[in-house]
């Protein structure tokens, strides 16, 4: 694997992770909240790398990126970050996959850049709008009883919460050693930006009638944080959508079932 540092917006320094075959069609993998590019490791290392060129970042606030005071509610500088890592790494036309919150900062990108520089879109286990009562509304009761815990500034409180909101994105218990790594990154984002994050209030759904590309939902049957019913409700704007849900498989569908996400998202990538 190759680390990379670019200038995302603001001057902003992003991380980003490279694996897979340079000649091979680009996917830009976008984690979601309180994670970091480690979240896609049964992708960066499966036999996707073989025909692809596969690159996470770690996004503002997370991972090994700046963890800057401001900006988190600025769409241009998400945008800015992900047209950065585009242009700086030289995808050629990638397909932008994002989880969970990821999917707001690729409409970000969509609505400030425009589709042409990309090939097609994967939302995970996305949202598309914040700070409103039809936005929450997607979100499940029990991950909404957590967002609380998220802001503490107590150790203990976030720590507690944020090891909640872990095992409420996984079908199956993650090893002891998988939970504390992920904790460990989770905890490594500041109080501040979580709230920063939560902290938007945009509607992204006028955009989705005019995305022209090629777009692949995946959702897990069991999620516990975005509520499965509905999601083609949510997605309704984006008629061509192909929509793909995934049995036994909770919020984080690339990592509860890996080889049923990569050899889906294989497909989609190869049909573009």
């Amino acid at each position: 694997m190759n680390s990379h540092k670019i200038t995302g917006g603001g001057g902003t320094q992003l991380h980003l992770v490279e694996s897979g075959n340079s000649t091979g069609r680009p996917i830009l993998f976008i984690h979601g909240f309180s994670q970091c590019w480690l979240s896609w490791s049964r992708q960066m290392t499966s036999d996707l790398a073989d025909d692809f060129r596969l690159v996470a970042m770690d996004m503002r606030g997370h991972g090994l990126s700046d963890k800057p005071r401001e900006g988190y509610g600025d769409s241009r500088l998400w945008a800015d970050d992900v047209n950065a890592a585009i242009q700086a790494l030289s995808l050629d036309h990638p397909i932008l996959s994002g989880w969970s919150y990821g999917p707001l900062v690729i409409l970000d990108y969509i609505r400030h850049y425009g589709e042409d520089g990309i090939s097609g879109v994967n939302f995970v286990g996305g949202i598309t709008k914040l700070g409103s009562d039809e936005a929450l509304s997607a979100l499940t009761p029990e991950f909404l009883n957590l967002v609380p815990g998220f802001f503490a500034t107590d150790v203990e409180e976030s720590v507690k919460s944020l090891e909640s909101l872990l095992r409420m994105c996984f079908a199956q218990e993650p090893s002891a050693e998988d939970l504390y790594l992920m904790l460990g990154y989770n905890v490594s984002v500041p109080p501040y930006v979580r709230q920063a994050l939560f902290a938007r209030a945009f509607d992204n759904d006028d955009l989705l009638p005019k995305i022209r590309k090629p777009v692949l939902v995946t959702h897990g049957a069991n999620d516990a944080v975005v509520k499965p019913a509905g999601v083609e409700q949510r997605m309704a704007g984006l008629a061509h959508a192909q929509i793909q849900m995934i049995a036994n498989a909770g919020h984080a569908p690339f990592w509860d079932d890996a080889a049923t996400f990569n050899q889906r998202l294989r497909a989609f990538s190869e049909s573009l």
